[in-house]
């Protein structure tokens, strides 16, 4: 067995759609503590932070990259890398450009691919899996990890699998099953034969991109390009949008797995889900003696087998059975359990009205902190803001709206116009519209302020940048 570390790879693009309201586009559900203390995507890392593996290598959208870096730096990690994309083209891609990072780095890289937002709950198992894989892996073998099925599941794709290899516990793929319907999905889980397709690999860098060059040759030819004109911004490598818009958009399993005559899987049963609906995290959390699962401040009465998740207010359910109630501070989902699938389709609604409840909380994250909505009316809107330590906004102006600042928390060190002066707690300032200002916390808690906007016009856009330590422009 070689002591070369595996190169763990983390994909962080998905939206989580089926999880709205609490995912959402501009900060879906791998950033989110679903199942723990942890964000998901923290609880990824950590799964894979052992001696045995590499600093990990992060994928993730380029609109998210400031959040995938707090993420890592409070769990106390650091990233190989972090690439941003630019624009979606689903995982092969994403893969491929892992693969032709790696490889600069050590010709015999073998990376494990892992999603950002799955739920390992049995991490033993989980290791021991990787540890059959990475033999089969060094034979040049393009290995995925399927999970023993306990149900007839239609949400998930399955893996055939066929006559053990050389390597114990390893098995060659016969095929790839789409997503099945119960009475199929049934039949597959009777068999034995079949397994639930986790979308976690494990092969080397150079297998890998030999196979893409094989059957997509200009998927590999568009991500050589992504990276050879890539910047790096901060702590980032930003890809060139141009060069991986050229790429066709396909999945790991289609450009790949479903064509190598080298597909293998090990079968593994690790108390897996992907949360892909609400009706998983009922799943695997801890209820009651009615068959309840609930977070935050919830009242149950008359109610079984139901997911309540309160996020700010009492939620109380009463008379109902099976249902999924997720409440936020702007918008409620009432479901029954056997529907979960369909939020989909209200996220989709929500997009073709326009609306930003599909893409944003009211608490927004950027670089510097958050802030969050708390009432908008006409000609005004009320925010809470806040400011972590040594951090600071953005030198800007606005066109169309003055701001009033009230600190409740910390000091506020206020730049407006050719002044500069300290703002404590209990005191206020304002900022004309027009005016040149910035805001930073020069201190070493946390800086909380109300802001009151007015002016006709206050949306997010009205804003100049005149100068950011973030590479933002607008």
């Amino acid at each position: 067995m070689s002591t070369e570390r595996i190169h763990p790879v983390v994909l962080s693009g998905g939206s989580g759609s089926r999880l709205w309201p609490l995912s959402r586009a501009g900060y879906p559900k791998q950033f989110l503590p679903l199942a723990g203390e942890n964000s998901m995507l923290q609880g990824t890392m950590q799964r894979v932070a052992g001696s045995q593996f590499a600093a990990p290598l992060m994928i993730c959208n380029d609109e998210h990259r400031y959040v995938v870096a707090e993420q890592l730096r409070t769990a106390g990690i650091t990233a190989n890398r972090i690439i941003l994309e630019p624009i979606g083209r689903n995982t092969a891609p994403a893969v491929a450009v892992a693969a032709l990072t790696l490889l600069e780095q050590q010709e015999d890289a073998l990376m494990l691919v892992l999603p950002s937002d799955h739920v390992i709950q049995n991490e033993p198992a989980f290791h021991a899996a990787i540890a059959q894989a990475e033999k089969a892996a060094r034979q040049g073998h393009l290995v995925t990890f399927g999970i023993t099925p306990n149900k007839p599941e239609t949400g998930y794709g399955y893996i055939q699998q066929a006559e053990e290899l050389s390597v114990s516990g390893v098995h060659k793929v016969a095929r790839f099953v789409e997503k099945p319907d119960f009475d199929t999905a049934a039949t597959y889980v009777a068999s034995g034969e079949f397994l639930w397709n986790s979308g976690i690999f494990l092969f080397s860098a150079k297998q890998y991109l030999d196979e893409l060059k094989a059957h997509h040759p200009k998927m590999v030819k568009a991500c050589q390009a992504a990276l050879e004109l890539a910047e790096n911004d901060l702590t980032f490598c930003r890809l060139n949008k141009e060069a991986f818009a050229n790429s066709p958009s396909d999945s790991i399993d289609y450009a790949v797995m479903e064509k190598t005559t080298h597909a293998a899987v090990v079968p593994v049963d690790m108390n897996w889900s992907d949360l892909g609906a609400w009706s998983a995290l009922w799943d695997i959390t801890e209820k009651d003696s009615d068959g309840n699962a609930s977070h935050g401040d919830v009242l149950l009465h008359n109610t079984r087998n139901s997911y309540v998740h309160a996020d700010h207010a009492l939620v109380a359910v009463t008379g109902l059975d099976d249902v999924i109630v997720v409440a936020t501070d702007d918008a409620v989902l009432v479901a029954n359990r056997d529907n979960a699938q369909d939020v989909k389709k209200i996220v989709d609604t929500l997009k073709e009205q326009g609306r930003y409840e599909h893409t944003l909380h009211t608490t927004v994250h950027r670089p510097w902190g958050n802030y969050r909505g708390i009432d908008l009316g006409e000609r005004y809107q009320v925010k809470r803001i806040s400011v972590k330590p040594g951090e600071q906004l953005s030198l800007q102006k606005h066109y169309h709206r003055a701001e009033h600042w009230i600190v409740v928390k910390g000091t506020a060190l206020v730049t407006c116009g050719e002044k500069e002066f300290l703002v404590r707690e209990n005191e206020s300032t304002y900022i004309p519209m027009g005016e040149v200002h910035r805001l930073k916390n020069p201190g070493k808690v946390e800086l909380e302020l109300i802001e009151v906007q007015s002016g006709g016009y206050l949306g997010e856009d009205d804003i100049v940048r005149l100068e950011d330590g973030y590479g933002r422009t607008q």
